[in-house]
């Protein structure tokens, strides 16, 4: 084919490329017309449908009146946007003096604003959402190379996670009819402990471990070496001492030492059908708390479930950080009865369990709970009844039951049971 005959039309391609560029510029131009519109206030739309409809009654009716005040009302907002113009540079950080606090302390913050470019920032609000609330800061103006610090305190009533942050820097007019916010910091997570109880007493339930230490009980099958002792039937051929048997004349075999070691299990039923009010939800879970803190003291190796999910417990900060986040599960997920199958299931080697559950747990649930646990393990059940004035401990099956009132009532209660 000759260039004369060659077809006028570009190739496919470049039409393609050419769609690719306007598909890439139509979706940024959308980008700013989403962001200028959310800068537009609910008074601010209302002001320019006002000044729209008097416009077209002016025109229509020709009272210059309401031409007029159109004109007036257009001339305000259009003013009142041109404080959008320019930009919000802060430099943010945002100070947590503590991020774990227990609750019912005081968290303090701080937060720094600087102006680190080479022109003044006008005068601007900065907005701190702290959970489901927001604090409000008004900074003034920030010459170059200018700081401004704000301290703030967060309460802590309730126990939880809270975030804090982002940090969002607003600018708009005086009549509030445009504001427009920068997100200039990541948020903080902020962990409200539960209160604790420090107790001391004797260590619950072993398991013959490898890994463990020399105890008191003599065995016929460890790792520890005790002593040696004449040949009883049934004794393991495995452990004759046949240097001391060819010097004696009668057969010895070795005795062991039990090691062991605690595997620790604490059973925490959130469910909401289990308590009869929200402040024995966080009793239990300050018991909880309590005594996986001292298994852990104990150098022993503790496991906490709840309903659903089990929760990280390796060291006192991992444990006390997983009880902040513990939230009410749905009744369809089970009482403590539900967890006590689903521990035994999941750990049966457990060598002590402790159930935490609430007031309205029956005598009769506490029994199929205590039944359900692994076979061998030391079971106690802690229950939280607010109504209790005194602790009190009883027996259901093979498990001690502890009610307390108050989480001073724990000590003394473990104490009993200890002894």
């Amino acid at each position: 084919m000759t260039a004369e005959t060659a077809p006028a039309n570009p190739p496919p391609h470049r039409d393609a490329r050419w769609q690719d560029i306007a598909v890439v510029l139509g979706a940024r131009a959308g980008e700013r017309a989403r962001v200028a519109v959310s800068a537009i206030r609910p008074l601010a739309w209302i002001l320019i449908g006002i000044a729209i409809g008097c416009w077209v009654v002016g025109q229509v009716a020709g009272w210059w009146e309401f031409t007029v005040a159109a004109v007036v009302i257009a001339l305000t907002v259009t003013l009142c946007a041109l404080f959008l113009i320019g930009r919000t540079a802060y430099d943010v950080t945002l100070d947590l003096a503590r991020t774990r606090v227990v609750v019912g302390d005081r968290a303090v913050g701080a937060l720094t604003l600087a102006n680190r470019g080479s022109r003044a920032i006008l005068p601007s609000r900065v907005v701190l959402p702290v959970g489901t609330g927001r604090g409000e800061f008004g900074i003034r103006r920030l010459a170059p190379g200018e700081e401004s610090e704000e301290l703030f305190a967060i309460p802590t009533h309730k126990r939880g996670v809270v975030k804090v942050g982002p940090v969002s820097v607003v600018r708009g007019d005086p009549l509030g009819l445009f504001e427009r916010a920068h997100q200039r910091d990541e948020p903080v997570d902020l962990f409200v402990h539960p209160r604790t109880v420090l107790f001391d007493g004797q260590s619950l339930g072993f398991l013959r471990d490898l890994e463990g230490l020399p105890a008191t009980d003599l065995s016929r099958d460890d790792v520890s070496f005790h002593a040696l002792l004449e040949y009883q039937p049934g004794d393991d051929l495995r452990h004759v001492h046949w240097r001391s048997t060819a010097r004696t004349g009668t057969m010895m075999v070795r005795q062991y030492e039990e090691t062991r070691r605690s595997h620790f299990v604490i059973g925490l039923s959130r469910s909401s059908v289990d308590y009869s009010t929200a402040e024995e939800l966080e009793l239990a879970i300050s018991v909880a708390g309590s005594i996986g803190l001292r298994a852990l003291r104990d150098s022993q190796r503790v496991d906490v479930r709840v309903q659903g999910r089990d929760l990280p417990a390796g060291t006192a900060k991992r444990l006390l950080d997983s009880l902040s986040a513990v939230e009410p599960s749905k009744p369809r997920e089970g009482g403590v009865a539900s967890l006590a199958g689903i521990i035994s299931a999941t750990i049966p080697l457990a060598s002590v369990v402790v159930l935490v559950c609430g007031s309205n747990v029956s005598p009769e649930e506490l029994r199929v709970a205590c039944a359900r646990l692994p076979f061998g393990a030391r079971a106690l059940v802690v229950v939280a009844d607010g109504t209790a004035s005194a602790p009190a401990l009883r027996r259901v099956g093979e498990a001690d039951v502890i009610t307390i009132g108050a989480l001073e009532h724990l000590p003394p209660a473990m104490n009993r049971v200890l002894a």
